[in-house]
């Protein structure tokens, strides 16, 4: 997952976001609470989030395609219940919300958000994800003995693009 510009970056949270929704809408099957909330977060937060990078596209790069090749990051999740669903949205989900953090990382740290806006919403998909894995690793660690860090995408380049134009 590599980021050359706010463009790249938010064509490629849209599948990603997309993904996520998916996935956490499973979860209305979890006999968890905890598990039911997590889901019903992700589906109403990350849904309002694909929404607002839709309608700042749409404003800023009208007419360009935002079509990306994503690879998804989730198994099916859709045969699972009970303990085996929870524990492998957990797994996953941790993994995919690394990808969003490094992502909306890169963003920021190479100065490649072109509009304030996108980059306080990098700040804030950052911040809240990384929140939320924590507390998907401690549900992992508690209910399942699970103590390792599952591995995340690999390093990006430095690379710089033009924005909507380039």
């Amino acid at each position: 997952m590599r980021v050359d510009d706010e463009f790249d970056y938010l064509t490629q949270m849209l599948p990603h976001h997309q993904e996520a929704v998916a996935a956490a809408q499973q979860l209305r099957r979890s006999e968890r609470p905890q598990m039911r909330r997590l889901g019903e977060s992700i589906v109403t937060t990350q849904s309002a989030e694909i929404a607002k990078m839709k309608a700042w596209l749409n404003q800023w790069c009208p007419g360009r395609s935002t079509a990306v090749g994503y690879r998804p990051m989730m198994r099916d999740l859709s045969t699972l219940s009970g303990d085996a669903l929870d524990e492998a949205f957990l797994q996953d989900m941790i993994r995919h919300h690394m990808g969003a953090i490094m992502m909306s990382q890169q963003l920021l740290m190479h100065g490649r958000a072109q509009h304030e806006q996108v980059a306080a919403f990098a700040r804030t998909v950052r911040d809240t994800q990384h929140a939320e894995m924590f507390q998907m690793r401690r549900w992992l660690a508690d209910w399942f003995g699970e103590t390792g860090m599952p591995g995340g995408p690999g390093p990006a380049g430095d690379d710089r693009g033009e924005g909507c134009g380039g």
